[in-house]
């Protein structure tokens, strides 16, 4: 980059046309300008789609409050609703002073990158001018406003599951859920029949699309296991809208048809089942199987991310413990379905995830940073990957409303520890959960963790290592990133990988858990599948 103001020396190096200089920086102020409408117009989309789950929330919340109304006196109710303001000015406090740390660090550069723009247009050399950089700026703010969200669009039918393309059998199916094979994307890999199956549970909230993210670019934590040859199923949840089953479904409907579809893949494939829960799935699948419903149909757990002691979850806690009592309540979520029933608004929850961590999600920061995403710098153009629209395309368009119960299931944990002796504080059939029935049942555990995850904490994913053994793999990046980073096969830390050991973890992160790197998830079930053959016939007979 070229300094930005002239030395003594230069001056012989004006341009000697005054007039072409003159056309080019009327050119350039213009497309300036037009830059910047189109800044604007961006900052309030983001502003707009940020804000909108507002006014949804404030629906719900007169509801509640409405309901609450006869129950809590005036003076109670003025009180709670300062507390709840003076809680908000503490949100709103946080989002504002890291957008403007955002602001500044774009704005102190693109100021850099301007005067030195106007440094070359005067000495007339071949660094980027300031028309370049104003026609760089036009191609930004188009990208931005247009390509982007265009770009959005036009990946789903390369992102996530597509039932109908040929890739995936379906095998089984209740009210609530439907039960998919998952077929390699390698064709010179065949599935082997009398393998060890799995059943992979997504999450709730995002739905199961993120566990098939590219797989044509082989981003697909659900193709990575496939593509070894594993009879790999997806258990995937109907669409809540049109299926009361779903709507009304329990904690128990969710085991219940867990042990149905365990018990179909036993007796096709003649072994027991691994259940490979992601994040909200994990924790379904770990409550199903302390229920007993699963006794001799599931063998092996696989849990990534998942929070099973979410009273651990420091930040989210912490949210709540700031947030007035009488508004810890799901019923401020949720919303009445034409039919009559009630379901916990997706959008809601999602945002409120926001909220808690409005310091990375607020609507200027976000904007920011996709700009930043698009704005390389000196001399180079914007460019939209495909892994940046899939992720996008994730955050904005699977986010599904939510089954009361079970979304329940989750606000209990996060509310109340788990106890001293290993005890869940939720129960299933009306029975106490403890992690110590892992042991007791010889289960197999493989807990996988991202030393980034701004969402579910790592202490919230480790909490049964105080009552029962279990291999743990230690993944960099955040939340998603085993689904996302780590599904590609040639990637550093592969979720294929034999060994976890050449993955890189902090060092500040190594000294505050003693955590060895064992294997990777599917290298895990991968060795339980070799057991001996003698193992299978017992369950055949």
């Amino acid at each position: 980059m070229s300094e930005f103001y002239l030395k003594p020396g230069d001056r012989g190096n004006l341009p000697k046309n005054i007039s072409k200089l003159n056309s080019r920086m009327l050119q350039a102020s213009l497309n300036i300008a037009q830059s910047k409408f189109s800044f604007w117009m961006a900052l309030m989309r983001y502003a707009s789609s940020f804000i909108n789950p507002y006014w949804s929330a404030l629906s719900h919340f007169s509801e509640a409050e409405m309901d609450k109304a006869g129950r809590t006196s005036p003076f109670e109710t003025a009180q709670d609703l300062i507390d709840l303001l003076l809680f908000e000015m503490q949100i709103a406090a946080k989002g504002t002073m890291a957008s403007i740390s955002a602001l500044n660090d774009y704005h102190t550069r693109e100021l850099r990158e301007v005067l030195a723009a106007i440094s070359n247009s005067l000495l007339d050399n071949n660094s980027e001018d300031l028309l370049r950089y104003s026609e760089r700026q036009l191609v930004i703010m188009d990208t931005l406003n247009n390509a982007y969200p265009k770009a959005v669009i036009e990946i789903e039918p390369e992102y996530g599951f597509h039932f109908d393309n040929g890739g995936y059998i379906k095998v089984a199916e209740t009210d609530r859920f439907e039960l998919y094979q998952v077929l390699p994307t390698d064709k010179n890999v065949r599935v082997r029949k009398n393998a060890k199956p799995m059943i992979v549970l997504p999450p709730y909230v995002l739905g199961a699309n993120i566990l098939a993210f590219l797989p044509a670019e082989g981003r697909s934590y659900v193709h990575a296991f496939a593509n070894q040859g594993i009879p790999t199923y997806i258990r995937v949840v109907r669409n809540i809208d049109t299926h009361p089953a779903v709507q009304l479904m329990t904690g128990e409907d969710d085991a219940l048809d867990l042990r149905y579809f365990s018990e179909i893949l036993v007796k096709k494939h003649s072994r027991q089942v691994t259940l490979n829960g992601y994040c909200q799935g994990g924790f379904t699948a770990v409550i199903a199987v302390l229920s007993g419903v699963l006794d001799n149909l599931v063998d092996a757990l696989i849990t990534c991310v998942a929070p099973l002691d979410g009273s651990r979850s420091k930040s989210l806690v912490e949210y709540i413990d700031h947030l007035p009592f009488r508004f810890r309540d799901l019923g401020y979520a949720l919303k009445r379905l034409p039919n009559g029933n009630r379901v916990v608004d997706g959008k809601i929850m999602t945002w409120v995830f926001k909220l808690k961590s409005i310091e990375n999600e607020a609507p200027f920061l976000s904007f920011y940073r996709d700009l930043m995403m698009l704005d390389k710098g000196w001399g180079q153009t914007a460019r939209i990957s495909k892994v940046a629209a899939a992720i996008s395309h994730w955050l904005t368009h699977d986010i599904t409303d939510l089954p009361f119960e079970i979304t329940k299931l989750s606000f209990d944990s996060y509310t109340k520890p788990v106890t001293s002796d290993g005890t869940l504080p939720v129960r299933l059939f009306g029975r106490p959960l403890n992690f110590r029935r892992i042991a007791e049942k010889k289960i197999k555990w493989l807990i996988c963790i991202a030393e980034k995850d701004d969402l579910v904490d790592v202490e919230a994913a480790l909490a049964p290592l105080d009552f029962v053994e279990a291999e743990v793999a230690v993944f960099p990046k955040g939340h998603a990133s085993i689904a996302t980073s780590w599904s590609l096969p040639a990637s550093e830390c592969s979720i294929e990988k034999k060994s976890m050991m050449g993955c890189p973890v902090s060092s500040k992160f190594a000294a505050n858990y003693d955590v060895a790197q064992p294997r990777s998830p599917v290298r895990f079930h991968l060795d339980l599948d070799a057991k001996p053959e003698k193992e299978r016939l017992l369950i055949e007979a």
